[in-house]
């Protein structure tokens, strides 16, 4: 199994708490945040992850190197902003399966590997992942019907629901349609339509779930992760 870690962006809201190091660095209970989303990727089983970086890149590669515990590390560098989608794009050429996990870097997410792999092999489609939340303002919500995802609602849909998570099960040829080093976004340009016209499946998962990307959830992370 292979994982793709988003881990390129600025951190513009985190910047207050955050001045100088990449987002996915941020110190979270003495340790720099990336290292306990690898942690758990390990646990599961998870043996190679290609890490799609931008910002500060460098302050990453040289604290990883190529291995993590039992997994090998490798990189993608943007010279440029490339988007969700653009990264995600650059990243699925560098995988060796035919299919990997897609997370992100700013966001703790205990997804059960084993659970997306069984539906692969049961149906072999991309699959997003999910979770039930009280509010669906922040994060904009999900309209699924029998495990398959019909439909990306808008932002200011607010009350109980599913929201995307930002974690993926893609195939590795899902975006070849786009050229490589073009930016766009994932969800905007790619899952929104795309949903509409192919079979995306639906898992809802129970594990914790923190993105740290803005302040308060960063405080948050301090505590609830501190025992990893």
């Amino acid at each position: 199994m292979e994982a793709i870690i988003l881990a390129g962006g600025f951190g513009t809201r985190l910047r207050t708490v955050v001045p100088d190091a990449p987002k996915p660095m941020a110190p979270v209970a003495g340790r720099p945040f990336l290292e306990l989303l690898l942690q758990n990727l390990s646990r599961q089983g998870v043996r190679r992850v290609v890490l799609s970086l931008g910002y500060k890149a460098e302050v990453i590669t040289n604290h990883f190197g190529h291995r993590y515990r039992d997994m090998a590390l490798a990189y993608t560098i943007e010279d440029a902003p490339l988007g969700t989608g653009g990264a995600v794009r650059e990243a699925l050429a560098h995988c060796h399966s035919d299919r990997a996990v897609v997370l992100n870097g700013d966001t703790y997410l205990e997804v059960e590997i084993s659970r997306l792999e069984d539906l692969w092999q049961r149906n072999g489609q991309p699959l997003i992942v999910a979770r039930e939340v009280a509010d669906t303002t922040r994060y904009g919500r999900l309209e699924a019907k029998n495990d398959q995802v019909m439909r990306f609602a808008e932002k200011a849909a607010s009350g109980p629901g599913l929201i995307n998570v930002g974690c993926y099960l893609f195939p590795k040829h899902l975006l070849d349609a786009f050229p490589l080093g073009q930016p766009f976004s994932l969800e905007q340009d790619f899952l929104v339509e795309a949903v509409q016209r192919a079979s995306f499946g639906l898992l809802v998962t129970r594990g914790r779930f923190i993105d740290i990307g803005v302040p308060e959830d960063y405080a948050r992370a301090q505590v609830e992760l501190a025992a990893l």
